[in-house]
């Protein structure tokens, strides 16, 4: 089955806490909302509505289990935000440093 694309920005979803609590227990495994809201001080409502998000964003994945839906993290997306953070960083780490601009060592301040 193939999965619709993301029309949500992934960072932007990231952006809430509630929302980073949501991926770091998904992390943990998958589960249902109502593992996630008894994991969390809001109500399935409000925890239904997040998972909408980042599932807009491309970051969790449902699958419908009886009456059940059980979410967990959608590889392709996580592994989309991590390409990107690397790419940055790695631009960033790979770019002139403080201590690359200064001439030679730290003079002795004493």
């Amino acid at each position: 089955m193939a999965l619709p694309a993301a029309s949500g920005d992934p960072f932007e979803a990231l952006g809430d806490p509630n929302r980073r609590t949501i991926v770091e227990l998904l992390g943990g495994g998958e589960r249902s909302v109502r593992e996630i809201a008894d994991a969390l001080p809001i109500s399935r409502p409000a925890v239904s509505r997040h998972l909408r998000l980042l599932k807009r964003a491309g970051l969790v994945v449902e699958e419908p289990r009886g009456t059940r839906r059980i979410y967990r993290l959608h590889d392709e997306g996580v592994a989309a935000v991590r390409v990107y953070l690397e790419r940055v960083w790695g631009e960033v780490t790979a770019g002139p440093t403080v201590g690359d601009a200064l001439p030679g060592p730290l003079p002795n301040p004493g």
